[in-house]
């Protein structure tokens, strides 16, 4: 029976592109019979395991003149579940309701989602010493596991990789950017970065937390004494991390949290017009999404994420560990990284504009914690020769299909750097603004017409 069920996969895998033999990889994998997904532990470092699920898209297109396009999906957190949440709370094929979602973002790509660092989600460690502390052993735990993805599939090789990150996660595709390019020049892995996208992503906390108290205050959700205490505990951060003390700033940014809950009655970080926990389409399903915090993420009549996971994906799956349960260490991964969680990102940012890879940066209009304000401010301070021509130019604004009558955003570009501006989304912008998001990923990743 064991050697059917072997035959089996390795015609499974054939059939796929991905992987040459099973055997050439000391690591487990399954996958379904018609092809369509394959998912697996690889371990990047002795005891260290990273689970990924890749989604094989209903509408590629297979034309050399064209190659379809790959999403790598980087969840925030640092801890969040981007196998759970990124891929059945928001792009995913299947909402948390295991229903079909009709926003999926394979119609534009294939997917593959990552349970990065190790710890989050499905990912595990075996001593609480291999948690990573930086964002750069981050990537360089996932750049591993590309180089075993990437290096032995001639079919996946030919596919451009998009990272795409969402809130802290963003910090995650800089580097994991950057340390992709490394190990290209250095010939270890083979691979084509088509380019970085960040939405909503946490790469100049400075910028952040100066930037809440002022927009509070211009939409009426904080007064003058809040504004005052806010900005003050603001610009101590500020100092912090001029000094290098930055996981002194993570405890203060802990506190100004709390600072502007009390100040604006509970505003919710995802969507400054609401109070926490308001939103009529809140419900159970809880993800690490608050920069590290539990919180609740939109669904009408969502299952609870935690129990789907653990539940019925976990069955289906079939090669989680007896003792790994899905978020387990989460939390872990968050407290590993807090001397880095604080730590700016922009020189990465700038790095990869300089090296020519094509930089997107797409915002909600309504995000609280990732502000349009602190993005905005962070991009002045790019030293990207240009910068200035950027600024200059004028933005198109965006309608979603054929009617243009409603506008849904905003876009501005020049050379390899596009910023999107999203009317009417907070933090978490596929879920918000399903339409205007699924075309925008379509002109990022340039995907052929199917």
């Amino acid at each position: 029976m064991m050697s059917t069920m072997k035959h089996l996969f390795v015609v499974f895998l054939c059939v796929l592109g991905f992987f040459s033999t099973v055997t050439s990889i000391n690591n487990s994998f399954r996958g379904t019979g018609n092809g369509s997904e394959a998912w697996g532990y690889i371990e990047v470092r002795p005891r260290a395991h990273m689970f990924w699920w890749l989604y094989w898209s209903p509408n590629r297109v297979d034309d050399p003149s064209k190659p379809w396009p790959t999403i790598l999906w980087l969840q925030g957190g640092p801890g969040g579940s981007g196998v759970g949440f990124g891929n059945f709370g928001e792009i995913g094929p299947l909402d948390v309701n295991l229903k079909p979602r009709n926003s999926t973002w394979l119609q534009k790509a294939d997917i593959l989602f990552v349970d990065s660092p190790v710890g989050t989600g499905f990912s595990y460690v075996e001593d609480d010493n291999l948690f990573v502390k930086t964002d750069v052993e981050a990537a360089t735990d996932l750049t591993t596991l590309l180089k075993t993805i990437y290096n032995i599939s001639p079919s996946r090789q030919k596919s451009p990789l998009y990272i795409f990150a969402e809130s802290y996660g963003g910090k995650f595709a800089v580097t994991v950017g950057l340390s992709v390019l490394q190990a290209v020049e250095k010939g270890e892995l083979k691979l084509q970065l088509g380019g970085v996208a960040l939405g909503d992503s946490w790469i100049s906390p400075e910028d952040f937390v100066l930037s809440w108290g002022p927009l509070l205050k211009d939409v009426s959700r904080i007064d003058d004494v809040g504004l005052n205490n806010s900005n003050s505990l603001a610009l101590k951060i500020q100092q912090q991390l001029a000094d290098g003390e930055y996981e002194a700033a993570t405890g203060s940014w802990s506190e100004l949290e709390e600072v502007i809950s009390d100040s604006s009655n509970d505003v919710d970080f995802y969507n400054f017009m609401l109070d926490e926990g308001n939103d009529p389409s809140t419900s159970k399903t809880k993800a690490w999404g608050r920069l590290g915090k539990q919180r609740y993420a939109k669904a009408d009549d969502a299952a609870d994420l935690d129990s789907v996971m653990n539940g019925p994906i976990r069955q289906k799956l079939k090669i989680i560990p007896a003792n790994v349960t899905w978020g387990g260490q989460g939390g872990s991964v968050f407290s590993a990284m807090e001397g880095d969680f604080m730590r700016p990102r922009i020189a990465e940012v700038d790095e990869l504009l300089l090296k020519g890879v094509n930089v997107t940066v797409y915002n909600g209009q309504i995000d609280l914690i990732c502000a349009t304000k602190g993005t905005e401010a962070w991009i002045n301070k790019l030293k990207w020769d240009g910068l200035s021509a950027y600024l200059n130019l004028d933005r198109t604004p965006l309608y979603c299909g054929k009617d243009d009558t409603v506008t849904k955003g905003f876009v501005r570009s020049y050379k390899n750097f596009v910023f999107y501006w999203i009317l009417g989304a907070g933090h978490f912008v596929p879920v918000d603004q399903p339409c205007v998001s699924l075309q925008m990923v379509g002109s990022i990743v340039n995907t052929p017409n199917a």
